[in-house]
């Protein structure tokens, strides 16, 4: 995986944006990664980058698929637009009209299918393979794993030494590259997995051992709800690289949205609240120790907003 990411790295660097590192006002000596003022408010943007530059020129010609209810399908439609290639993005009954609506304005087509994440993604799949056509997956694909990780590589240059480093997971796509590039450089730092206690899918399919059914309960970390593809790579990664688990009540996650608005003035997301969350769970911990949490997205939909302000 390092040697992925670091090539990544170099292939999407006149793309990206490199997010700064700052130390936390309201929470005294951890350093946010500020991934949230990515291109497209999201972390996403990267996999995407790193996926679309790998593509043949036949397949760029063919276009692009994706599922997303939100912070990846806007990264791919940003990515594809920014090389002139079709992009069509499937969305679940569950999407927020305000992200759709994003998602439409870097000239992506958006198709509606299912009920749930999964489902759009499968149905996603089954069109692409159908179809002839690339499917850019939000986590269940190597490629888009390294783009990831360009976090990490970023990470390590603007603060030396990390001695933990706090990351909300979803399908674990953000995780996995981060952890898989740290692992190699700096076996040193430990990597915290973050989850919403109300969606713990891929924290329960780690307790099991495969990927499972996991029942899920509405979340102010829509960003990573949703289930795990079967089979999916990330599984693999994840438990290789992640040392600590922290689960997080919606409660936590909404006092850690007001506490950056608040302190640091900054709008996040839930996804990266909960990691901000998991960090104030347990800070006493890491007293004297470097930390690093990733604000992996600012994306915040209207109704999340209203539940938060």
């Amino acid at each position: 995986m390092r040697d992925a990411v670091a090539a990544a790295y170099h292939r999407i660097k006149p793309l990206v944006r490199e997010t700064p590192v700052e130390e936390s006002c309201g929470l005294g000596g951890v350093f946010f990664k500020l991934e949230h003022l990515q291109k497209t408010g999201s972390f996403k943007f990267r996999g995407a980058c790193n996926k679309i530059a790998l593509l043949t020129p036949e397949q760029a010609a063919a276009g692009v698929v994706a599922a997303s209810n939100g912070n990846h399908g806007l990264g791919v439609a940003a990515a594809a637009e920014a090389r002139g290639i079709a992009a069509e993005v499937f969305v679940s009954a569950q999407v927020s009209p305000a992200k759709a609506r994003r998602i439409e304005a870097h000239h992506a087509r958006i198709r509606l299918a299912g009920n749930d994440p999964l489902a759009a993604e499968l149905a996603a799949r089954r069109e692409a393979e159908a179809s002839g056509r690339v499917f850019i997956s939000p986590y269940n694909d190597l490629d888009v794993v390294a783009g990831q990780g360009t976090i990490a590589v970023e990470l390590q240059q603007q603060l030396p030494r990390v001695d933990s480093v706090f990351v909300a997971v979803g399908g674990g796509g953000l995780i996995g590259g981060i952890g898989g590039y740290l692992k190699a450089v700096s076996p040193q730092t430990e990597i915290v997995g973050c989850w919403s206690e109300n969606s713990p899918v891929m924290y329960e399919c780690l307790r099991a051992g495969r990927v499972i059914e996991v029942a899920e309960r509405p979340t102010l970390s829509e960003s990573t709800a949703g289930g795990l593809e079967p089979e999916s790579v990330t599984l693999e990664l994840c438990r290789k690289v992640i040392d600590r688990c922290v689960l997080v009540t919606e409660a936590e996650i909404r006092a850690a949205m007001r506490l950056v608005l608040e302190a640091e003035h900054w709008l996040i997301e839930g996804a990266a609240a909960v990691a901000v969350a998991a960090f104030r769970k347990e800070m006493g911990k890491w007293e004297g120790r470097t930390v690093a949490v990733v604000l992996c997205g600012r994306n915040v939909s209207p109704e999340v907003m209203g539940q938060v302000l």
